[in-house]
């Protein structure tokens, strides 16, 4: 399973404070404390500043790559944002995101095509966000199949068939579920990411239906995450779910773990 450590978003209050004060000590800690847990991209966001975004985004890239060996990814819709991010990126980063929405997709495509970049592939469109498998699945082949035409190695691409909260309507859990079975069975080779706090939205004990919901989700196929790594309890479910899921060679990194006293109940 690959992490990406969601911490250093601007969305949240205490980070937006220390983007803005320019606070490297606090930058920094956040990304060690994400790759001692685990993660294996650091996520680095700015959104929230309009207009400052590009600089921003740049200082977060050198400053989570002065205190950790992980790379970044790179989240943002703005590819003035991502350029000048990866022009400060020391090795293979992460994009997230490209989507099928066509001011997006035609900005961003030109930025990443030929290159070795992992890619988030968000199914989103012009007409909205999916509500169906079937929905989902349209959006991504034709994503992926232009990810594809621009050079985009398979293996670099990590579809998002997009989360939706429960609470609003019964089936969207097992359409997303089901999409992720659907996308792996499609294009072999293919990777799977989301952000999946958003189905337990409106809902009571949401810490536990994400868990429960991450069980699921790495059953059907999904092999990446843009989760909390210092959330003990998530990092153990994925742990014991890959390993029941039959990715874990002879359960070799769930007893490693066990070993490490890494497992929160």
């Amino acid at each position: 399973m690959l992490i990406v450590g969601e911490l250093i978003n601007a969305s949240r209050k205490a980070i937006a404070a220390a983007i803005e004060n320019q606070d490297q000590e606090t930058i920094a800690k956040i990304a060690r404390d994400q790759s001692e847990a685990g993660a294996d991209f650091i996520d680095v966001n700015a959104g929230v500043f309009v207009g400052k975004e590009p600089e921003y985004l740049e200082w977060l890239v050198k400053t989570v790559q002065a205190s950790v060996d992980e790379p970044c990814c790179i989240d943002s819709p703005d590819p003035k944002a991502i350029e000048k991010a990866l022009a400060a990126h020391n090795g293979k980063a992460m994009i997230n995101s490209i989507s099928l929405e066509k001011e997006r997709y035609d900005t961003l495509m030109p930025i990443i095509a030929g290159t070795d970049l992992k890619v988030v592939a968000l199914c989103m469109s012009d007409e909205g966000m999916p509500e169906t498998t079937a929905d989902r699945m349209k959006i991504a082949d034709k994503l992926v199949n232009g990810l594809l035409q621009n050079h985009i190695p398979l293996e670099n691409i990590y579809v998002d068939p997009l989360v939706q909260p429960v609470s609003t309507t019964n089936s969207f859990g097992m359409d997303f579920l089901n999409a992720i079975e659907q996308i792996v069975k499609t294009f072999e080779g293919i990777h799977t990411v989301c952000g999946l706090s958003n189905v337990s939205f409106g809902l009571p004990d949401r810490k536990f239906l994400n868990q429960t919901f991450m069980s699921m989700a790495i059953a059907k196929g999904l092999d990446g995450a843009i989760v909390n790594p210092l959330d003990k309890k998530m990092m153990a479910n994925i742990i014991a779910a890959e390993a029941l899921a039959g990715r874990d060679e002879y359960c070799m990194s769930f007893l490693k773990a066990y070993r490490a006293d890494l497992f929160v109940f």
